[in-house]
């Protein structure tokens, strides 16, 4: 591989979109730095080995992601979904909803959907990877990409739903409705 780029602007490029992944699977800034500066400590070891320049931004987010796998020595892996299990589409959420949560609070409800869901939705969504690169990245089929996307979204949207019932029920009796 040619040189893409040097070092320092590798870091300035992929650091934020890197430590926001890894913060989202940690949900703790240490842990989050430490997984950032290890991806960029492996690059610096075996970056000269990637042959396709246009790849950096998925081997990076690979190794911070086999990097997250190893730290946390998980036993049970993620269950496998295929497509075809899906049993309904995603729910809808109404423009009111939208308007009632604010993106730091959806932030956090996301870190609440179940493991599985999580790495997937926060690739998807706040690093908009693309489903190909998602099953690169975390290394498992694209089905399982879209299965886990959809599935992941469905807990997040009821998750949305609760926290709008709640603060319409809040809103109500603090105005002395029933």
């Amino acid at each position: 591989m040619s040189e893409v780029m040097d070092f320092e602007s590798l870091v300035t490029l992929y650091y934020g979109s890197l430590y926001q992944f890894a913060f989202s699977l940690t949900r703790t800034e240490a842990d989050a730095c430490d997984l950032t500066q290890q991806t960029f400590y492996i690059w610096a070891k075996k970056g000269h080995q990637l042959r396709d320049a246009s790849k950096v931004k998925t081997w990076l987010f690979t190794t911070l992601h086999r990097e997250f796998l190893n730290m946390r020595r998980k036993v049970v892996r993620f269950p496998h979904y295929e497509l075809g299990e899906m049993d309904h589409e995603l729910p809808s959420i109404s423009p009111a909803m939208v308007n009632a949560i604010d993106s730091a609070r959806v932030v956090e409800l996301l870190a609440q959907v179940a493991e599985p869901y999580h790495a997937p939705l926060s690739l998807f969504y706040m690093e908009d990877c693309s489903y190909k690169e998602i099953a690169e990245i975390l290394d498992v089929p694209l089905g399982t990409v879209q299965s886990r996307i959809s599935r992941g979204m469905n807990q997040l949207q009821q998750l949305i739903s609760e926290v709008h019932a709640s603060g319409k029920a809040a809103g109500k009796e603090a105005h002395g409705e029933r």
